[in-house]
């Protein structure tokens, strides 16, 4: 699923450069900054993508690397509130951050919905795919595991299936739990289960294929959401983590996200 990748990536301080940044004051002007003294490549010409903003900057960066096939890592700067995939703000040395920096190789989810009206979408995400009721009342959903039908009936506000890198984002609020990366896991963790009231999710094996079906769609239309994309009265989901994508993160030395996300365990 997710693994952490050798210390350093690269042999000498890498000098080719590729700067993006959120579209605030604080960031644009470190922006400028940077590219003054590092210089600006385009990311496909780049050693390393530097992003400046938060966590949802950041995931956005990535998917557009994964969408473009890119190989080149990502290193992120926080700009933002919470910063869970970003390093502190430091412009000093940057190169030899960089050189020392470690990588976590990250995998995607795979999501492929269909609509009440018969139509199709596709979308990668890398924190988690998930269903949400759109309207008043509960959703009703049936989830099948590998084409078995585990639970015939979940009566709730949604469900979600989280990489490990994204057990710590939503699925923590929504009660599942935290995954280290090297688990080989994806929690499959309900939103407000109404019933049955004492289901609290699974861990799936990270090979494993999730289908969501939405029963009553008429009368209880539910949305899927992949990272940021979302699709509105969706009939049937179904998720798998994608191996053949990836995307490589760095972190500056003893701020893994291994370590984060072992530290969040402890964390009250």
């Amino acid at each position: 699923m997710t693994a952490p990748a050798p210390a350093s990536l690269f042999s000498q301080p890498p000098s080719r450069l590729a700067f993006m940044a959120t579209p605030t004051s604080e960031a644009r002007h470190e922006l400028d900054r940077l590219v003054a003294r590092y210089g600006n490549r385009h990311p496909g010409e780049a050693d390393v993508i530097i992003c400046l903003g938060g966590d949802g900057f950041m995931l956005e960066t990535l998917r557009g690397v994964l969408e473009a096939g890119l190989e080149t890592p990502v290193y992120g700067m926080n700009y933002g509130s919470v910063g869970f995939l970003m390093n502190p703000t430091d412009e000093e040395n940057l190169p030899d951050r960089l050189w020392h920096a470690q990588a976590a190789t990250l995998h995607p989810l795979r999501m492929n919905a269909t609509t009440v009206r018969g139509e199709h979408f596709e979308a990668l995400a890398l924190n988690d795919v998930y269903l949400f009721r759109q309207t008043r009342q509960a959703a009703k959903l049936r989830i099948d595991v590998d084409g078995l039908v585990r639970l015939p009936e979940l009566i709730c506000d949604g469900a979600l299936l989280a990489t490990p890198a994204g057990s710590t984002a939503y699925n923590l609020s929504a009660h599942g739990p935290i995954v280290p990366l090297s688990g080989n896991l994806l929690p499959l963790t309900p939103i407000c289960a109404f019933r049955p009231r004492r289901w609290r999710g699974a861990l799936l094996p990270s090979t494993a294929e999730v289908s969501f079906t939405v029963l009553e769609q008429d009368k209880r239309p539910v949305a899927a959401v992949a990272d940021s994309m979302e699709i509105r009265e969706v009939a049937h989901v179904r998720v798998r983590e994608d191996r053949s994508r990836s995307v490589t993160v760095l972190f500056d030395p003893g701020q893994t996200l291994s370590e984060r996300i072992a530290s969040e365990q402890f964390n009250a």
